[in-house]
């Protein structure tokens, strides 16, 4: 089993993007020997916000309403993916990377821009889980 997270800021934008995009692609795929989450750095439960959720089902992924979930402590068999090059230095583990190393750059946070931004922001984050899948499938 490879156990994933997906790390950004609140948990409530990017991340929960990225864990509900690479369920659906794993499942279209048949993969089933990967778990996938994702939290916040600084989560405060806050619900995933509206932007998400919209974008979220233009891509028929899940859209249903979670609460954030803040970063506890770090499992040395969980591989962190974190939005941002930045992010990384919350996670000790030599298991972490970021989308910078998946598609060439960060993934910024569109919290508070319109849904325009998310829906640019769920495409790059689609490119690097469709990478990150293809990487998996070859460790596996």
């Amino acid at each position: 089993m490879i156990k994933v997270c997906f790390l950004c800021t609140g948990n409530t934008c990017r991340s929960i993007m990225a864990e509900r995009l690479m369920k659906k692609a794993v499942k279209e795929k048949n993969i089933s020997e990967i778990k996938i989450n994702s939290r916040g750095i600084y989560a405060t439960g806050e619900n995933i916000t509206p932007n998400a959720k919209s974008v979220l089902k233009k891509f028929h992924a899940s859209s249903a309403n979670r609460k954030s979930v803040k970063l506890g402590k770090i499992d040395k068999n969980t591989l962190y993916i974190t939005m941002t090059e930045q992010q990384k230095k919350f996670v000790n583990s030599d298991k972490v990377i970021s989308f910078k190393s998946l598609i060439g750059k960060d993934i910024q946070d569109p919290y508070g821009q319109d849904e325009n931004v998310y829906l640019e922001t769920a495409k790059d984050i689609l490119s690097g889980v469709n990478i990150l899948i293809e990487k998996l499938e070859m460790w596996r």
